[in-house]
């Protein structure tokens, strides 16, 4: 062994063994849902599923995995995916990305809005929440038919991140005058567990 590798071998390494995460995104018809082959995947690899999240969108199912284990495990993932990813119906996306350790200082909050569906509602409500550096933790919306009338619906659930400093009841009169004037009916409440 030459010098260059003993000094590495007595250096600690930046993160612990089982610290490596792969973020994997899969796309592909719903009949065909991604979801039991990769998690199996994951397993064989010698890798945990950490977060997972699946959807339904049109005709096709998304799943969204994160994958952590050794930096050797995480390799012989990326070599599992590549070759199963060659699927024509498939679509896979992967890269490795750093684990969340950052304390949050967020303070969660469910938004939920009903209205008739008019074009950028979704926009406009992006757009509330950005401009005042509230961070969009989870968001999923849908357009239906209301059963009753057969009016034209919008719904959407959004799970905000709001800092710890922020006055909350001025930030829910600005939302709600928001609303209002979009006429939209809705709701912001603190999430519980």
């Amino acid at each position: 062994m030459n010098v260059k590798t003993i000094a590495s071998l007595n250096r600690p390494s930046a993160r612990p063994a089982t610290d490596h995460q792969l973020l994997i995104q899969a796309v592909a018809p719903a009949r065909e849902s991604p979801l039991l082959m990769l998690s199996r995947r994951i397993a064989d690899a010698g890798c945990n599923l950490v977060e997972s999240r699946v959807a339904t969108v049109g005709a096709d199912v998304s799943v969204l995995l994160l994958a952590r284990g050794a930096w050797d495990a995480i390799a012989k993932l990326e070599t599992a995916l590549a070759r199963i990813s060659r699927a024509e119906s498939l679509h896979i996306l992967s890269y490795r990305t750093q684990p969340n350790d950052q304390p949050s200082h967020m303070l969660p909050y469910m938004v939920e809005v009903i209205a008739a569906d008019k074009s950028g509602v979704l926009v406009e409500l992006i757009d509330f929440f950005n401009h005042r550096k509230i961070s969009i933790e989870q968001m999923s919306s849908m357009r239906y038919q209301a059963m009753q009338t057969g009016a034209e619906m919008f719904q959407a659930q959004i799970t905000i991140g709001i800092p710890a400093d922020t006055r909350i009841a001025e930030l829910r009169d600005e939302f709600m005058e928001m609303c209002d004037g979009l006429n939209l009916d809705a709701i912001m409440d603190p999430v519980k567990f």
